[in-house]
This record gives C-alpha cells, sequence and structure tokens, in this order.
C-alpha cells in the first residue's frame, strides 16, 4: 500500500518513561527465561549489538557528522552527540591507556535505570543495562572499528557512577596503513 502523496513521512517517538518500563520488562522477562545471570547478560549483548549495526544508519543520517579522525574522536561521538540523541543524557569521557585506546563513558545519570532501585541480591552478576554495550559495539564495528565494550561500574551494584569502558582492538596505526593502501 502506497502513501498519499503530499503526506510527510511521520517520525513516531515514544515517550523515555515507556521505553524505560518496556526495557524493564524485557530484563524481567530474560531473568525469568534464563538462570545464569552471565546467559541474561550475553542476550542484552546480543540484542544491543543487532539493535547498533542497524541503529549506526540512522545516526549517520540525522547527525550529520563528519568521519572522525581519531579513537578520541570517535569516543567524544559517542558522548556528545549519540547518548544525547538516543538517550538524552552526555556521558563524561576520559581515555585511560597510553597507546589512547581505551576510554571510559562515565554516566552520572543513567535514563535506563529511571525505575530501578536495586538488583535483587540473587542478581548481582546481572548487567542490567549490557544491551548498551551491544548498541555500541554494533555500530562500531559497523564503521569498521572493532571494540571491547564492558561495564567497569554500575550505580546498581552500588558504585559512585556507571562507566562503560570502550577498548579500540586496532591500533591506530594500522587504521592509517590500511587506509593509505
Amino acid at each position: 500500500m502506497s502513501r498519499p502523496p503530499g503526506r510527510k513521512q511521520e517520525n513516531h517517538k515514544i515517550s523515555g518513561e515507556l521505553f524505560v518500563l518496556t526495557y524493564g520488562a524485557l530484563v524481567a522477562q530474560l531473568c525469568k527465561d534464563y538462570e545464569k545471570d552471565e546467559d541474561v547478560n550475553t542476550c542484552l549483548d546480543r540484542m544491543g549489538y543487532g539493535i547498533g549495526v542497524r541503529l549506526i544508519d540512522d545516526f549517520l543520517a540525522r547527525s550529520a557528522v563528519k568521519k572522525c579522525r581519531s579513537y578520541s574522536e570517535t569516543a567524544d561521538m559517542i558522548a556528545q552527540v549519540a547518548f544525547k540523541m538516543y538517550l538524552g543524557v552526555t556521558p563524561t569521557v576520559s581515555c585511560s591507556s597510553a597507546a589512547r585506546n581505551e576510554f571510559s563513558l562515565i554516566l552520572d545519570k543513567n535514563p535506563l535505570v529511571d525505575f530501578v532501585e536495586e538488583l535483587p541480591a540473587e542478581r548481582a552478576s546481572l548487567c542490567y543495562c549490557n544491551l548498551l554495550c551491544g548498541v555500541i559495539r554494533g555500530a562500531l564495528e559497523m564503521v569498521h572499528l572493532p571494540a571491547e565494550v564492558t561495564f567497569l561500574q554500575d550505580r546498581l551494584k552500588g558504585d559512585a557512577v556507571t562507566e562503560i569502558g570502550i577498548t579500540f582492538l586496532r591500533k591506530a596505526e594500522d587504521r592509517k596503513h590500511r587506509r593509505n593502501k
């Protein structure tokens, strides 16, 4: 079925609260389906990866960003543009290695946990927001930047902040060398 001529395509947005509640229900269902937290974490990461693979196209089209020239620029772009665009927050970025390939995104406020007070004691190793790690990893891989993305700190586990670690797996020199061939 085609659209009537002259009708604009509508951007359908859901409220942040609805998204957060739906995400909470998803995590709760996964906890019922899987006994081990590691299995839930893996499932959330896999789901996030699939989202990231598709979300990068939307991000590049809507943000009109230029190509990043360093891992530092890439980490800043993730924090200042992508997180702001999709989650409404801007994490702080810090570099944690001399090789300049390891970065931390530090979230003072994580919107995915707005309605979560704490994790149950029997779910101590659950990474509630592991979906975010998968999203970042999937999006980076689609722009040929393989990375390892993990939670380093989590407020739900009693830490002062939520911190996501990003380690780019290729050295910057490897990227330059491949581009010049």
